[in-house]
C-alpha cells in the first residue's frame, strides 16, 4: 500500500510504495521540510505555528510580542474561528474507521474502538484567520493519551456538497470531487515535517494503483516551508502552559502545524471555495495514510474564503419595501453578467442564494425593479459599485426617498364657473395657502394647488371667502394626498381635490322721505332671510331698511307703511 515513509536524514530520497507488488508508476521523491521560523509567510497574526526557535519545536505559548499562539485563542470556551474538541480517550467507544478498511470510499464506516495511546486524540483544536491579500490560513493542534514524537496525522477537508451529503449511520460528510486530504510526518521528532495534499477524484488514476474511481487522485502535492510547517513538542508543559487542555503534558504529547491553504492551492486566491467539514486522524508513525488511520474527530467549522451580500431595504417614511427587486452585476457598472436578483420580503430583507459564495472582486448592485404601487423613487445612491474581500460578509442598506404629493383646491361660484375675485385663504392641517389668482393650469382665479405634500389624509377649510361671496358651508373638507403627485406635469386627483362652491352676495336698501310737508313718515320691514338688516336711514333719507350679503338667487319682500 502507498505510504509515507519515515526518514531517517532529511535529505534521503524515498519511493511511495503501493501495497503488495505494485509501485506508483511515476517516482515522487518526498520534500522533508527541516526546522522552519515560527510563523509563516503572510500570517496576519503571526501566529506561531511551527519550530520556535527559543522555546523547542511545539511549544503552545506566545513566545513573541505581538504574536498569536493557542494561548492567545484557547477558550474555554471555544469561540469561532478557534474550535476545540475533546475526543473520547482510552475507551472503545472512541470515534475510528472501521480498521482494516481503505480510505479510498465514498464514505467510510466509523465505529467505536479503542485506539493505540499514542495515535489516541485526547484533543483537537484549530484556528483559522484570513490576511489583507485574501489567503486563508489554518492552524491546528492536537494532544495525544500518551507521547508520540513522530506523530503522523491525516486532515480531511470536506466540501459537504454531495448528493446526499451526510454518510449513513455517522455525522460524516460523503466524499466529493475537489475534497482535500492533508497527510502530516512530524520526522525526527518533529524536527523534520512532510506535508503532502491529495485531491478526492471521481475519474481518473487512484494514489493506490490498484484501486479505481472514486478515490483519492494520483497526484499529489507536496508542500514547501512557505506553504506550511510545523512541529512537535520536545519539553514538558504544566498545566498553566497547556491552554487547550490544561492538564501537563509530556514531551512528545503534542503537535501543531500551520498551513497557508491560499499558497498550497486548496483555496485558490481569488476564488470561492468552502470546506464545511473537518475529519481528523491519526496514523502510526509512518505509516500507510490510506488504510492504517486510527482515531478521528469530526469538526464542523466552515472554512471558506467565499463572499456574500445581503440587501436591507428601507422607506423613507417607514413603509413597506415588499416587492421591490435588487440585481447584482459582476465588476463595475450594470453591463457586466448578471449574478442574480433578490425580492425584498415585508420586513425589508432582501436575500437570495444568488448572492452567496462569491468569488472575492468587484461588483454592482442596482434596484431593477421599484416597490409595486408608485410611491418611491430609487435610492439616489443605486447603482452602487463595491468590493468583496474573500470572506466578507456586505451588508447593504439602502432607503428610497417616498413621492411627494399635491393637493389641489377649486373656487366656484354658485351661478356657474370660478369665482371672480381672488384672495380666499384656506388652510389644510396646520399650513394656510391663499388664492392669489394664479392657477395650476391656467393663470386664473379660483384654483390653488400645493406640491411637496408627505402623502396621507388632510382636512381643508376655508379661513376666509373671496371679497363678495358667502363661506361655503360645507366645511372642513377632507382628501387624501397621493404619493407621485404634483402640481405641474401630474396633477392630483379627484381624491385629493377639494372644490368649494361660494354663493356670491348682493346688498339692497330700501328709503323713504318725507315729500316736503313734513307730516309723513313711514315703518319699513324685509322679510330678509338672509344678510343682515340695518334701520340706519341713509343720507338725505328719513328711514331707511338696508339689508346686507344676500346669498345667491333670494326673494326678499319689504314691506313700507306710511303714516302709521
Amino acid at each position: 500500500m502507498a505510504a509515507f515513509n519515515k526518514f531517517r536524514h532529511p535529505r534521503i530520497r524515498r519511493r511511495w510504495l503501493v501495497s503488495g507488488t505494485v509501485l506508483v508508476t511515476a517516482a515522487v521523491f518526498l520534500f522533508v521540510i527541516g526546522a522552519a521560523s515560527a510563523v509563516l509567510p503572510g500570517s496576519p497574526s503571526k501566529f506561531e505555528s511551527g519550530n520556535d526557535p527559543t522555546l523547542g519545536l511545539g511549544n503552545m505559548i506566545v513566545n513573541t510580542a505581538g504574536n498569536k499562539d493557542w494561548i492567545s485563542v484557547a477558550g474555554p470556551p471555544a469561540v469561532p474561528p478557534y474550535a476545540h474538541i475533546v475526543d473520547a480517550a482510552s475507551s472503545t467507544s472512541d470515534n475510528s474507521f472501521t480498521p482494516g478498511q481503505k480510505q479510498d470510499t465514498t464514505c467510510p464506516t466509523v465505529e467505536g474502538h479503542k485506539n493505540p495511546p499514542k495515535d489516541d486524540f485526547t484533543d483537537v483544536a484549530s484556528f483559522t484567520e484570513k490576511s489583507a491579500s485574501g489567503d486563508t490560513f489554518l492552524y491546528g493542534a492536537t494532544i495525544r493519551f500518551a507521547a508520540n514524537g513522530n506523530a503522523s496525522e491525516n486532515i480531511e477537508l470536506k466540501q459537504g456538497t454531495g448528493v446526499p451529503v451526510n454518510c449513513p449511520g455517522s455525522n460524516l460528510v460523503a466524499r466529493v470531487a475537489g475534497d482535500k486530504l492533508i497527510a502530516i510526518d512530524y520526522l525526527g521528532g518533529g524536527s523534520a515535517v512532510q506535508f503532502h495534499v491529495l485531491t478526492w477524484v471521481t475519474s481518473g488514476a487512484c494514489f493506490v494503483g490498484n484501486d479505481t474511481a472514486p478515490c483519492w487522485g494520483a497526484n499529489p502535492e507536496t508542500l514547501d516551508p512557505n506553504e506550511a510547517e510545523g512541529g512537535v513538542s520536545i519539553t514538558s508543559f504544566t498545566a498553566a502552559q497547556n491552554p487547550i487542555s490544561g492538564v501537563p503534558l509530556v514531551a512528545g504529547q503534542f503537535a501543531e502545524f500551520g498551513i497557508n491553504l491560499a499558497a498550497a492551492g486548496i483555496i485558490p486566491p481569488g476564488s470561492c471555495k468552502s470546506f464545511t467539514q473537518t475529519v481528523w486522524q491519526s496514523r502510526s508513525s509512518g505509516s500507510s495514510f490510506v488504510s492504517s488511520t486510527k482515531d478521528i474527530s469530526i469538526e464542523d467549522q466552515d472554512i471558506n474564503n467565499c463572499a456574500s451580500v445581503s440587501v436591507k431595504k428601507l422607506g423613507s417614511d417607514g413603509g413597506s419595501q415588499a416587492g421591490a427587486v435588487f440585481t447584482l452585476y459582476e465588476g463595475s457598472g450594470t453591463g457586466g453578467t448578471v449574478v442574480g436578483t433578490c425580492t425584498v420580503a415585508s420586513n425589508g430583507d432582501c436575500t437570495s442564494a444568488d448572492f452567496v459564495d462569491l468569488n472575492p472582486g468587484t461588483y454592482t448592485i442596482d434596484e431593477t425593479t421599484l416597490p409595486p404601487g408608485g410611491g418611491y423613487d430609487k435610492d439616489p445612491n443605486l447603482p452602487e459599485t463595491f468590493t468583496l474581500a474573500a470572506g466578507e460578509n456586505k451588508v447593504l442598506t439602502y432607503t428610497d426617498p417616498h413621492r411627494e404629493g399635491a393637493l389641489k383646491i377649486l373656487k366656484n361660484s354658485t351661478k356657474g364657473g370660478a369665482v371672480a375675485i381672488a384672495g380666499a385663504v384656506f388652510s389644510y392641517d396646520s399650513s394656510q395657502v391663499t388664492d392669489n389668482g394664479l392657477g395650476d393650469e391656467d393663470p386664473a382665479v379660483g384654483s390653488v394647488c400645493v406640491s411637496g405634500l408627505d402623502p396621507g389624509s388632510y382636512s381643508v377649510d376655508e379661513v376666509s371667502p373671496p371679497l363678495g361671496y358667502a363661506a361655503y358651508p360645507g366645511l372642513p373638507q377632507p382628501i387624501t394626498v397621493a404619493n407621485g403627485t404634483n402640481c405641474s406635469d401630474n396633477l392630483p386627483g379627484a381624491g385629493a381635490t377639494a372644490t368649494f362652491s361660494n354663493a356670491p352676495l348682493s346688498d339692497i336698501q330700501v328709503n323713504f322721505r318725507d315729500g316736503g310737508s313734513g307730516e309723513t313718515s313711514a315703518v319699513i320691514s324685509c322679510d330678509n332671510t338672509t344678510g343682515t338688516g340695518s334701520n340706519t336711514p341713509a343720507t338725505g333719507w328719513d328711514t331707511s331698511r338696508t339689508v346686507t350679503g344676500v346669498e345667491g338667487a333670494t326673494t326678499i319682500t319689504c314691506t313700507i307703511v306710511i303714516d302709521p
